[in-house]
């Protein structure tokens, strides 16, 4: 049994487990300066945040080690049975859950809240794992390809009728793994371009957005006018994005109005006083550190409570605050060095399920981080994701945990022969 554990701990990668334990004791130590106001006894405190994550961290380690501990085959064997009771679990919680900031999306278990839908990434990264490293699956084909996204596309329509939109585009960014394993690249320029044209229905009225996309139309045709297949294919393009734009307007009418707020502040349209405060004193609180920032526990935008959800979806502005651009940069080198090491990892892997999962675990975790740092800086949606690590929660912290664990355990037996 010794030998045993010698041998498993020899092939653990020690680097991308120190990184984890450096983001979560920072973050720690930043959830407790982000709640400080001078009185506080001890960081170790349970009537305070910081008390409290810190007993997420020991249960998160205690969690990691049994993630360690168990066989890989168990994880790959069971893919399916955890995606199937995760979301049965995330449309239960719908009915016996509590209500947190008007979304019944959460239980409570003792003293603390749990998010379903937190825990169901890593199950829905191992049933896309688990799918793609299937016998005779290819995802260039139909059949498979619209089972995958299946696959992605179930927790997502469950989370929106939850009313919880920011969890809802966490799980497409699964759909970045695929590009990986073949999927085609128009795909891309469609998505690229679905973007871009519905941001400018947004900025643009939608009947001179589709009078100028006609006109480009024409021009089109008329250079190739003797290709008559190609100059229909271009009308039937003008037609749809020219209902797509008057879609938009029609769907961004139809969201509740705090989602239309959030839009609008970052296009840069007017809204009511008050409508932007999170993101403006953010953005005043990072602008305030400086390049060296204030120093650790002396944040008066942090003290004075200027920063709404400063310990967990505005963490980065206290950040920003207390250790300034000097702070902020090395922090955001350390998640660049912690992704390219995932997906350095990835690569490596003789399993496919290996390497599509360390795909997906990359994926989730970057996201989460692109999206926060933008929610911060007034660059992003605010969408209410955490930071990973970083963020005050105990749902984040024990999924990202599961999250990166089971990869790091899968890792461990790179050599042995599975799929």
């Amino acid at each position: 049994m010794a030998r045993k554990q010698e041998s498993l701990t020899g092939k653990m990668d020690w680097l991308t487990i120190i990184l984890y334990g450096v983001l979560v004791l920072f973050g720690w130590a930043v959830i407790y300066s982000s709640s400080y106001s001078g009185d506080e006894k001890s960081v170790f405190d349970s009537s305070i945040n910081s008390g409290k994550q810190f007993q997420w961290i020991i249960a998160s380690i205690i969690l990691a080690s049994i993630i360690l501990i168990v066989d890989s085959r168990f994880y790959t064997t069971f893919s399916y049975a955890f995606y199937v009771l995760l979301m049965l679990f995330v449309v239960l919680v719908m009915f016996v859950g509590v209500e947190v900031k008007g979304q019944r999306n959460w239980i409570r278990i003792g003293g603390f809240q749990m998010q379903p839908s937190e825990m169901a990434k890593f199950a829905v990264s191992l049933a896309v794992a688990k799918f793609i490293s299937g016998l005779n699956v290819d995802i260039r084909k139909w059949k498979d390809k619209w089972r995958v996204f299946a696959i992605i596309g179930i927790p997502v329509l469950i989370v929106l009728i939850q009313g919880d939109a920011g969890s809802a585009i966490v799980f497409v960014a699964l759909a970045l793994v695929l590009f990986r394993e073949g999927l085609e690249s128009y795909y891309l320029i469609i998505g690229a371009s679905v973007t871009v044209l519905g941001v400018l229905a947004l900025l643009v009225n939608k009947f001179i957005l589709a009078g100028v996309l006609l006109a480009a139309s024409l021009i089109v045709i008329y250079f190739s006018r003797r290709n008559k297949k190609l100059a229909l294919i271009i009308l039937g393009l003008w037609v749809v994005a020219s209902g797509f734009v008057f879609s938009v307007d029609f769907a961004f009418k139809k969201m509740k109005p705090h989602q239309r707020d959030r839009i609008n502040v970052l296009l840069g349209k007017e809204v009511e006083n008050g409508k932007d405060w999170n993101i403006r004193q953010s953005i005043i609180a990072i602008g305030s550190g400086g390049f060296f920032g204030k120093g650790y526990l002396n944040g008066t935008q942090t003290k004075l409570k200027f920063v709404p959800e400063q310990s967990t979806d505005f963490i980065f502005s206290s950040i920003g605050e207390e250790f300034g651009f000097i702070g902020s940069a090395m922090l955001i080198i350390v998640f660049l060095g912690f992704f390219y090491r995932l997906l350095y990892l990835a690569e490596r892997q003789r399993s496919k399920f290996s390497r599509v999962y360390g795909y997906c675990v990359a994926s989730i975790l970057f996201f989460h981080f692109l999206i926060n740092v933008g929610m911060a800086i007034g660059v992003a949606p605010v969408i209410g994701i955490p930071l990973p690590f970083i963020s005050y929660g105990g749902s984040s912290l024990l999924s990202f945990t599961v999250l990166l664990f089971i990869f790091i355990r899968l890792d461990t037996q790179r050599y042995d022969v599975m799929r």
